[in-house]
């Protein structure tokens, strides 16, 4: 069993995490480019400070960036040792990575994360995928980072390599459609306002007892007690892809995700400062039926 491992990356994520190891006894030895937060100057360093056989997980933006760390980790690393893939990688990519590796008998395990800057007290849903055995190994490690409770209530071997990332690419698509949902009722909550005086009084009793609970909510609520007009943000939403990927897997599978798919392209709709697609809707109301219609500044 894992008593010591190398993490990869010291964000935000990744700096809590390595704490939140310590704190349960397992040993961390830390590698990032900048630095004040690295325990070690290179990742040779990391991998030569490490028991055999090593686990490394890295924990990086995916794309690019995850290719470099796991590609020089290749190079580094030796048959019996272990990287796990922490980050948001499309599951095709942990695929490929993990019949290369496998080429040098080096393991390979993709982890879904989900826990945010949370995660140090709360703790971290994970969704892994991999051979059993390499899972079985890292199950101390994986104990440390998940919730207090039931095991299977904040951690899961999803299947075999990708489904980690599988699962929590859905888990992201589910995310999106269930923020959009809240976000559509606070803003017709706060359009009524000579009926509904208190938004955020409004929200913060549906915390408890009602059907719609949840986390997210409780986030709302406090960004609304943070900032009651939300008007300290602009409202420009990015998204990192894995919405992208679950209407793709979709597709390709005939699933209907018809809230999935609305919620991204809301996403795209803030980013627009004006809406070629809106004016042409206001362009055909007038002209169908003579709607009133506003004049471009």
């Amino acid at each position: 069993m894992v008593s010591h491992i190398g993490l990869v990356g010291l964000g935000k994520m990744g700096n809590n995490m390595r704490e939140r190891l310590r704190r349960s006894g397992i040993e961390v030895t830390g590698f990032d480019p900048r630095p004040e937060v690295s325990d070690v100057a290179s990742l040779a360093d990391l991998v030569a400070g490490l028991p055999t056989p090593r686990v490394v997980w890295v924990m990086v933006p995916a794309g690019p960036p995850t290719r470099s760390v796991i590609d020089q980790l290749g190079a580094l690393l030796a048959e019996g040792d272990v990287v796990v893939e922490g980050g948001n990688s499309h599951y095709v990519e942990d695929q490929e990575r993990a019949a290369e590796l496998a080429e040098r008998g080096i393991g390979y395990v993709d982890c879904g994360v989900s826990g945010g800057i949370w995660g140090l007290e709360n703790g971290y849903g994970l969704m892994c995928g991999g051979e059993t055995a390499h899972v079985q190994t890292l199950m101390p490690v994986f104990d440390a980072l998940r919730p207090e409770g039931p095991r299977e209530e904040g951690f899961v071997h999803a299947g075999t390599v990708g489904a980690g990332h599988f699962a929590k690419m859905v888990h992201n698509g589910i995310e999106y459609g269930l923020m959009q949902a809240y976000a559509e009722g606070y803003e017709l909550l706060a359009a009524k306002k000579d009926v509904v005086t208190d938004v955020h009084g409004t929200m913060k009793a549906w915390q408890r007892g009602t059907v719609v609970r949840s986390w997210l909510l409780d986030l709302m609520v406090k960004a609304l007690e943070e900032d009651p007009g939300l008007s300290h943000l602009d409202d420009w939403v990015d998204d990192s892809g894995e919405g992208r990927w679950t209407i793709d897997e979709g597709v390709d599978n005939a699933v209907p995700l018809p809230v999935i798919s609305a919620a991204l392209f809301a996403r795209f709709a803030s980013r627009q400062e004006s809406s070629p697609a809106m004016r042409a809707v206001a362009a055909l109301r007038q002209q169908f039926g003579g709607h009133t219609v506003k004049k471009a500044e």
